[in-house]
């Protein structure tokens, strides 16, 4: 049995901000585990080794950020558009590495600012449907500012993740609480409701589609 979520505006905003740290907290640890090597060690081979790890965690907190800046943030004063391609760059490098690829075919256009931050969203829903990674695939469908979207995920183990669904209507399992996992999709069903879209989740073969079209 499912029941509507009662979430306040503070709520909301706490567990989205758990989020957004869930997600950087890993690679601004791992600089700061690369930084100690560099003053504790020595060794030539381990400062090439914290030296690289640095970078690279350096560039994925970079990536984090800027993504969660487009898809949970202001992004520019009220009413204003995001440009597409903005919103491919990040989502390039938050999603790509080594165990997931993006296929992106939206064209590049301005766009009302909470259809782009949906369709950022849509996109980790994507990746939460490919535990151990796959390629996503999204492209525009119908034309102009009402035209949706289509992504479809393949990879090993794909699947629709328990309670997904009824997150993205509103709905948490009965005396269930939100957490800073379960946030997101519920706040990409508040961006659903207030751009006037429909979200359908369907398996198809290896992978999941995910329709996104005017309700």
């Amino acid at each position: 049995m499912t029941t509507a979520i009662d979430l306040d505006k503070l709520d909301l905003a706490a567990l989205l901000c758990s989020r957004v740290c869930h997600d950087v907290i890993s690679p601004v640890g791992a600089i700061v585990n690369g930084l100690e090597v560099l003053e504790d060690e020595d060794d030539p081979s381990m400062k090439a080794f914290a030296l690289d790890l640095i970078a690279k965690s350096a560039r994925q907190a970079s990536a984090r950020l800027q993504f969660a800046r487009l898809a949970f943030g202001a992004a520019g004063s009220a009413g204003a558009q995001i440009d597409t391609g903005d919103a491919e760059n990040v989502a390039r490098g938050f999603i790509q590495d080594d165990r997931t690829t993006l296929e992106w075919s939206v064209p590049r256009t301005l766009s009302p600012k909470n259809k782009v931050k949906l369709l950022l969203n849509l996109l980790l829903v994507a990746v939460s449907t490919i535990p151990r990674g796959g390629r996503i695939a999204v492209a525009a469908t119908g034309e102009g500012e009402t035209g949706g979207f289509r992504l479809r995920s393949e990879g090993s183990h794909s699947r629709i993740p328990p309670h997904l669904v009824d997150l993205l209507a509103g709905h948490a399992s009965e005396g269930g609480s939100l957490d800073a996992h379960a946030i997101q999709p519920h706040y990409t069903g508040l961006l659903a409701r207030a751009t006037g879209y429909a979200i359908h989740l369907s398996l198809d073969g290896d992978g999941v589609v995910i329709a996104v079209e005017q309700a």
